[in-house]
């Protein structure tokens, strides 16, 4: 995955603390600490990806 093109998720907070990278691959969706690159990343397939990012916009996965 090192020729992975990775951005910060627009979900990030703003401190820098709390970075999330997402590489689209062809069949699979990744996901990283962008403080450790070069740790191992979760990798779910394309769809499992879009029904999380869906299910974060509804708030299903609300904090605190």
């Amino acid at each position: 995955m090192h020729q992975a093109k990775w951005r910060k998720s627009s979900y990030s907070g703003g401190s820098g603390t709390e970075c999330v990278e997402v590489a689209i691959l062809a069949a699979r969706t990744a996901v990283r600490d962008s403080k450790v690159p070069d740790r191992a990343p979760i990798a779910v397939p394309n769809g499992a990806w879009v029904g999380f990012v869906v299910a974060v916009r509804r708030g299903e996965f609300r904090v605190g």
